[in-house]
């Protein structure tokens, strides 16, 4: 007999509508949506007053494994998204090894398996080195392509900046290609001009303006052009600027787009003033910038032009960011206080519940064809978080769940928290206490093989 689960008089927010309603898990899945449901479950949630939500699927993060597991790793990352309700993650291709080869990529899905207490699914790294290989691969059934982190490995290898590499990348793959835009070697003379004038400990208020707006717009603006001459699948990971978000259409429905971006929460949180009271806990690439870029990324993604809201977790030992400026490593963590930031947003009546599912939840689904997820529907995955909307708390190092063991979010108060997360049926994490007894499942993508 399968387990069951009624969750009571939560009220579901879902494809656009807030209603209150019971469901009922049975095993893995969603069995019934209901005004009512009378059954004699196994557990029974009494939810009356608490938000019902699809597992948010973070479509960027880096957990660190194999290679970094001193600052970050599958399961602590993975328990750390459950805790905000994060109930699958798709990891870039930046650990060590690089994941620039199928065997290196199945390597990690077997990693994740033993390890992820969330559902996981991984990009295959794309560079100069590997990619005659990776154009003579079926890529149909992955979910991306990427070179995002790939440069922390190796100066050169932004794809943004190679326009006759990404030319050919966009004209052969048939997988969607995810790139870091911004343009190298517009960083590399800002870097010099800072370094002449500051010496190794350039001030970190002065990132956004190595990691420029011109530098971002003019990756952006190219990578566009090449992906309309060739009719590609082109993915802008972390936009920055309000300046870039003309280059992306809302007219069309989201499976009809070909030309696609994300917002990662820092840019919508943050601006260039934090630098003064943070430094480089904020150091990240690219670089958050001004309020207006902020505001403009936050229009930007409810009218439509930005599809989904992500992380860009990127954890680092407190070490390795507390260094002068060219060595200070760029990235921090945020897959546990995501939903907490945007349900900020919501209460400040900036964002409404359902858009922010849309972005969080629906849209990944969508744009990486993921079977069975992100939505709540009966006969798909339970993947679900409960929200107490009434739960005041402080990010503190008590409650940091990021094996590095530390947040640019630190003092911050919030007044929502997640109470209950299930993954695929089970109740991985409830009111702080976790069931590590069941592991996540890998990603499914749906291939749509087209005559």
């Amino acid at each position: 007999m399968k387990s069951t689960t009624l969750i009571k008089q939560a009220t579901l927010v879902n494809e656009g509508k807030s209603f209150v309603a019971d469901l009922l898990i049975e095993g893995e899945t969603i069995a019934k949506i209901a005004p009512q449901i009378k059954v004699q479950a196994d557990r029974t949630i009494e939810a009356k007053g608490k938000l019902l939500l699809p597992g948010i699927i973070d479509g960027q993060v880096h957990f660190r494994e194999p290679g970094f597991t001193h600052k970050a790793d599958l399961n602590s990352e993975s328990k750390a998204a459950l805790a905000g309700g994060v109930t699958s993650f798709i990891d870039m291709p930046n650990t060590n090894p690089n994941v620039l080869s199928m065997e290196v990529l199945e390597e990690k899905y077997r990693l994740a398996a033993d390890k992820s207490l969330a559902n996981y699914g991984f990009f295959l790294g794309v560079n100069e080195r590997n990619m005659d290989e990776v154009l003579k691969l079926d890529t149909s059934g992955l979910l991306a392509v990427s070179d995002d982190g790939l440069y922390f490995s190796d100066r050169g290898n932004i794809l943004a900046d190679k326009p006759e590499m990404l030319e050919k990348l966009l004209a052969n793959c048939e997988a969607i290609v995810a790139i870091h835009s911004e343009q190298e070697s517009e960083v590399v003379k800002n870097e010099e001009i800072y370094r002449e004038k500051y010496g190794e400990d350039v001030p970190v208020k002065y990132h956004p303006i190595i990691r420029s707006e011109k530098a971002c717009y003019e990756a952006t603006k190219n990578a566009v052009a090449l992906a309309k001459k060739h009719n590609a699948r082109l993915h802008i990971l972390h936009l920055t600027t309000a300046a870039e978000t003309e280059f992306f259409r809302n007219d069309i429905p989201l499976k009809d787009k070909k030309i696609t971006t994300e917002v990662s929460v820092h840019h919508l949180w943050f601006t260039d003033a934090d630098y003064e009271r943070l430094g480089k806990r904020i150091k990240w690439n690219p670089a958050i910038k001004t309020q207006k870029d902020k505001e403009g990324l936050l229009a930007a993604l409810l009218d439509d032009r930005i599809d989904l809201i992500t992380t860009d977790h990127a954890p680092h030992a407190w070490e390795e960011k507390d260094k002068p400026y060219f060595e200070s490593m760029s990235g921090a963590p945020l897959v546990q206080h995501s939903l907490n930031c945007l349900l900020e947003f919501h209460r400040e009546g900036k964002i409404s519940l359902e858009k922010m599912v849309e972005k969080m939840c629906h849209n990944p689904a969508i744009l990486y064809s993921i079977k069975n997820r992100g939505f709540l529907r009966e006969g798909y995955q339970a993947d679900l978080c409960l929200v107490d909307l009434d739960q005041e708390w402080t990010v503190g190092s008590e409650n940091i769940l990021y094996k590095c063991g530390w947040s640019p979010l630190e003092g911050t108060t919030f007044h929502s928290k997640v109470s209950h997360t299930f993954v695929n049926g089970h109740l991985a994490f409830a009111d702080g206490t976790f069931d590590k007894s069941k592991k996540g499942q890998a990603l499914e993508k749906v291939i749509d093989k087209k005559p």
